[in-house]
């Protein structure tokens, strides 16, 4: 499975437009969030080869204009996804897309298709919520004894805090599976973090089975030099062109 990232604040390719915001393509056909603008979206989309009337799915992870301001041009394109939104997001904003296509409201742990979780609303200042994927590949070879996949977690900004959002995308698969959270891409939010925050944040990483990250957009430059520090090689570094392939052979183009 790939992650593609289409927007976000720094840009590995010349050739690719960056502006404050994030979104990335998980997969072939769900975006999770729409950065903030628009015309940088689609003009990403369409240098990357990336066809929006692909698009099936619209995961929001809370209700921030650098996270939602693509989603009209989107849908102005023609293209008709299923958008998945929490409850709390503002009346007005989810009539204007229930005008135009399905919208779904969540408030707790939905499994969008099979292996695709969102956790529901998290927090009770700024909600939000993440994504968690489900990856059969390579689960045998992590844990051949009960055979829990390994997870991808994806955050926009995680405001209600990093390590609870990893958690309850853990807890969103439900059932019997106890996934680790494999790989953890988005927004951290810690911007004014001091280092020994941060590293608390990541000795919990390590806890929670957290095995690569790939902290960006707001997480902040400070705060992503110790996670550079600290995970080596299993640190990638974020910008839009970055390409994260997650299976048995992990990799980042």
């Amino acid at each position: 499975m790939k992650i593609t990232v289409v927007y976000d604040n720094k840009t590995l390719d010349p050739n690719l437009a960056s502006a404050w915001g994030f979104a990335c393509l998980v997969g072939d056909d769900l975006l999770f969030d729409t950065g903030g603008d628009a015309g940088r979206l689609l003009s990403n989309m369409e240098r990357m080869g990336i066809d929006p009337a692909g698009i099936g799915t619209v995961v929001l992870s809370h209700a921030h204009g650098d996270h939602t301001g693509g989603l009209g041009g989107l849908l102005n394109t023609g293209v008709r996804p299923t958008v998945y939104v929490p409850r709390s997001f503002p009346r007005q904003f989810k009539a204007d897309v229930r005008s135009l296509t399905t919208l779904v409201e969540v408030d707790g742990p939905v499994e969008i298709r099979p292996g695709f979780y969102t956790t529901g609303e998290v927090g009770s200042g700024i909600v939000e919520q993440a994504l968690a994927v489900e990856t059969a590949d390579g689960a045998d070879k992590i844990h051949p004894a009960d055979k829990r996949h390994p997870l991808v977690v994806v955050t926009g900004c995680a405001h209600p805090g990093v390590v609870e959002m990893v958690r309850w995308a853990k807890e969103s698969v439900g059932g019997e599976v106890a996934a680790d959270a494999s790989v953890v891409i988005g927004g951290f939010h810690l911007g004014s973090a001091s280092r020994r925050q941060v590293e608390r944040i990541i000795a919990d990483f390590r806890d929670l089975g957290v095995r690569k990250v790939a902290p960006c957009h707001c997480t902040g430059d400070r705060a992503m030099q110790i996670f550079a520090e600290e995970y080596g090689g299993d640190f990638v570094r974020v910008g839009v062109g970055r390409v994260i392939t997650v299976g048995s052979e992990e990799r980042s183009e």
